[in-house]
């Protein structure tokens, strides 16, 4: 398998999670956003999107992190980060969602320089990343449960989509005191070798 990564990529990062979780090999190849290289023509023809991750497998290429993670799930079922009952399942992708869909997209770099093409200065722009992902942490706190991670005793989907979240809100220096549960989950997760390996800094281009 080959990932198009980029290393500060909150989307690439849970699929380097899920890949390390389940134990399989990978290359990375990186596409380097701040140099603009997934608009390259290249990119482009493998996720029209131009974004990051894509996972080439099988012949074939794969996109968008939740999509990956769900054929991965498939085709690598343990340990599974996707519940199988139906319940567990709409509440495990619940979570994941209120990062994936409705925080991460407003704050990714597309955003972020539409608002500096708009006039939005630093501060500005650093204030809306703070303001979204405040609000998203704020549900996802509530609908924390109460094992060691956010789905119970095991890290799963919504576990991979919250932990990158958390590094770009450290990076924005976001004030997580409201959010107790968060802090001690991403700890945990931290803690796992399949997380650490996955971290930017352990991936980032020497």
């Amino acid at each position: 398998m080959i990932l198009y990564d980029y290393f500060r990529s909150s989307a690439a990062y849970r699929v380097r999670i899920a890949l390390n979780l389940k134990g399989v090999a990978y290359a990375r190849r990186d596409v380097m956003l701040l140099e603009n290289q997934q608009r390259s023509p290249e990119h482009l023809a493998r996720n029209p999107q131009g974004f990051v991750p894509a996972l080439e497998a099988d012949g074939k290429v794969i996109t968008q992190s939740l999509a990956i993670i769900e054929w991965l799930d498939a085709r690598h079922p343990e340990p599974r980060l996707i519940p199988a009952d139906p319940d567990a399942r709409a509440a495990a992708m619940a979570r994941a969602l209120v990062v994936a869909a409705d925080t991460h997209p407003l704050n990714n770099l597309r955003v972020m320089r539409r608002l500096k093409e708009m006039g939005v200065d630093e501060e500005g722009r650093n204030a809306w990343t703070r303001h979204w992902i405040t609000e998203g942490f704020a549900a996802l706190e509530a609908m924390a449960g109460d094992g060691r991670f956010l789905g119970g005793d095991a890290p799963g989907i919504a576990d991979l989509c919250l932990v990158p979240q958390m590094y770009n809100a450290r990076r924005f220096e976001t004030p997580l005191d409201a959010f107790p549960r968060l802090v001690a989950i991403d700890a945990a997760a931290a803690a796992l070798p399949a997380f650490a390996a996955a971290h930017p800094d352990a991936v980032a281009p020497k």
